[in-house]
């Protein structure tokens, strides 16, 4: 729908599948912003239900088509949701206005804003946090809409007074009614690109399917917007060639135009050098732990300085900045044994978190629990790849996934197989049925000094809290 052709006077909106981080926000922005908003989802639970409950949103349990017969205004589809959705079928009966999550964005958040867009396959929430803080921390007052709690605001968005607001671009599919990616949605005056890799095994056939939506993203955006472009990626490289707008690298090549030197680190804290246009730009220090996370703020500080920050607020922000909760976040520690809890899933991701964490654990070992919980690692398509991933660990849990039966039985990941194939690279791997036998395992097994890093894109059971009761 051209948002153009929405009325002008709604008043009331309608969420279906209102409980996802990204509808969520939207729901809680438009209540903001003085609209009468309801939802509806089929998996109503904390913390997102009673987050929308304090708001003073109603959210009605599961899908039924009662939830629209009042005849909202506007009716905002989420991505999960089919066409043959109960709600869907009667808003189609009732002749209701719709439209998708980043139409709402456009028409009633980000109209007017100057649009910073992060882009990528990993990296897009911590960036996102990241250049959102140094915006604010510089008094800019951004809006931003990210898909992670920042703790600075323990918030995932915000409705600054600024000219400028700070958007995840993702690039899975819009809704049942526009299959392209929510990034194409979007206007950016400067955006991000991280890397390009495969994921979203549910949607995408292939890396060439992948690099078509981020090709269709790159193409469409206008000659005067800038995207800065990460510098060691193949596909980046490959994509960048078509672009119209400028293009600006970042990473550790000698030729980027923003470069990471030097790193050095001393627990809680990763020190790092900043080169741009091969002179030094600045010394900063971040909580932050990893050469992915380094990579990602110095695309953040490169779009901050482009916006005339001086580098010396910049250099503030990174020290103040507290991090997203679900990213690398320490969830407390009993007996000198520490609980983290991460949402890395795919196996680029994996590999980049063990390696960051280890170096803040020199004394004990590095536990990794993994729940394969994504459409894309409960699928086999990176059966032979999770291996490489968990060389940095020294005891390694892995689950069984739990949602299995969604997936086509020739397409679904072993977590057996992955413990064999560890095994066989020499590593101490453990395969697990549920849980509850994970815990009994760590419970006995963990010693004094030992990182228990769970990673996972779901509640895993409340694992985190669990464990802490009992070690």
């Amino acid at each position: 729908m051209d948002m153009n052709k929405i009325s002008k006077n709604v008043k009331s909106i309608h969420l279906i599948a209102i409980c996802g981080t990204g509808m969520g926000a939207l729901a809680s922005m438009l209540k903001d912003l003085g609209y009468d908003v309801t939802g509806s989802d089929q998996q109503v639970y904390p913390p997102m239900s009673e987050f929308l409950l304090n708001k003073g949103i109603q959210i009605a349990e599961g899908f039924n088509d009662k939830n629209v017969s009042y005849g909202p205004d506007l009716v905002v589809v989420g991505n999960a949701v089919s066409k043959d959705n109960p709600e869907v079928v009667r808003m189609d009966q009732m002749g209701l206005e719709f439209c998708s999550m980043p139409q709402a964005v456009n028409r009633f958040i980000a109209a007017g804003k100057k649009q910073l867009v992060i882009t990528g396959t990993h990296g897009k929430t911590t960036t996102s946090s990241i250049l959102a803080w140094i915006l604010y921390h510089a008094g800019f007052d951004p809006v931003f809409m990210i898909g992670g709690i920042v703790k600075n605001f323990n918030s995932n968005y915000h409705l600054g007074k600024g000219e400028h607001i700070v958007i995840e671009g993702d690039e899975y599919d819009t809704a049942f009614f526009d299959k392209g990616p929510k990034f194409l949605h979007y206007d950016p005056f400067m955006a991000i690109l991280t890397g390009v890799e495969f994921d979203h095994a549910d949607i995408f056939k292939d890396i060439n399917h992948v690099r078509q939506a981020f090709d269709s993203f790159i193409v469409g955006m206008s000659p005067r917007s800038t995207l800065l472009a990460y510098d060691n990626d193949k596909n980046v490289a490959d994509l960048i060639c078509k672009s119209q707008c400028k293009v600006v690298p970042y990473g550790t090549n000698a030729n980027a135009l923003w470069r990471l030197g030097a790193v050095s680190i001393d627990p809680p804290w990763t020190f790092f050098e900043v080169f741009k246009h091969h002179a030094f730009f600045g010394n900063f220090k971040t909580r932050l732990v990893g050469e992915h996370n380094l990579l990602n703020s110095l695309s953040a500080i490169a779009v901050a300085d482009n916006l005339m920050i001086p580098a010396k607020a910049i250099t503030k922000a990174f020290e103040t900045f507290e991090g997203i909760k679900r990213r690398q976040e320490v969830r407390g520690q009993k007996g000198g044994i520490t609980v983290m809890d991460d949402f890395a899933h795919h196996p680029t991701a994996v590999r980049e978190t063990l390696r960051a964490v280890k170096p803040f654990y020199p004394q004990g070992r590095v536990v990794a629990v993994f729940e394969p919980r994504t459409n894309s690692s409960m699928r086999n398509v990176f059966q032979d790849i999770y291996p490489l991933s968990f060389d940095d660990a020294d005891l390694i849990c892995i689950r069984n996934p739990s949602r299995l039966d969604k997936i086509p039985p020739a397409q679904r990941f072993s977590s057996q197989k992955l413990v064999a194939d560890l095994k066989h690279r020499g590593k101490d791997a453990h395969y697990f049925p549920d849980t509850d036998s994970i815990i009994d395992f760590i419970v006995s097994e963990a010693v004094p000094g030992d990182l228990i890093l769970i990673m996972s894109n779901g509640g895993f059971d409340n694992i985190h809290e669990r464990l802490l009761k009992l070690l």
